[in-house]
């Protein structure tokens, strides 16, 4: 990684949210073509909380290519920014598709049964989050649960008499 681009990503951990993005501006403008430097423009975006400002630099990163360990975290932000924006079927879209590549993502879970819910399909979103946690846990009572909390994910709305 080039001392100009650990610079801005030091300034953004460290709280200096507008002097990194204003710099990686500057660093996305020379080299534009670069789909690691507009994944991290994207990023200082989102961090000031200028989400429609982060999209075009989540897409373009996207379209650029970019390794698949930061590929999935472009998804996740974009899907992210979208469902903030209200944007509910392109952040399904976009969350779907990372899900499709990246099965073992399970992260990206728990943002697609926000979407999930926001699109109003909630159980859906219920076990999606359900079965997420399973997969996830190290509590032992959720462990010890496990099969019940399974078997009920997709039958919330059940009964038994």
């Amino acid at each position: 990684m080039d001392k100009r681009l650990q610079h801005i990503i030091t300034l953004r951990e460290n709280g200096r949210l507008e002097e990194a993005n204003q710099l990686m501006v500057a660093l996305v403008n020379e080299e534009p073509e670069n789909g690691y430097y507009q994944f991290q423009c994207a990023w200082t975006y989102d961090s000031l909380g200028k989400e429609q400002e982060a999209v075009p630099h989540y897409e373009k990163a996207i379209q650029l290519g970019l390794k698949p360990e930061f590929l999935v975290d472009a998804y996740l932000g974009l899907g992210s920014t979208y469902r903030t924006l209200g944007q509910y079927e392109q952040s399904k879209r976009i969350l779907e598709q990372a899900l499709s590549e990246f099965p073992e993502a399970e992260h990206i879970k728990f943002f697609y049964a926000m979407t999930l819910y926001n699109l109003r399909e909630h159980s859906k979103a219920m076990e999606t989050l359900l079965n997420t946690v399973i997969h996830t846990t190290h509590h032992e009572g959720i462990k010890d649960y496990s099969k019940a909390i399974k078997f009920y994910s997709d039958k919330l709305d059940q009964t038994w008499e």
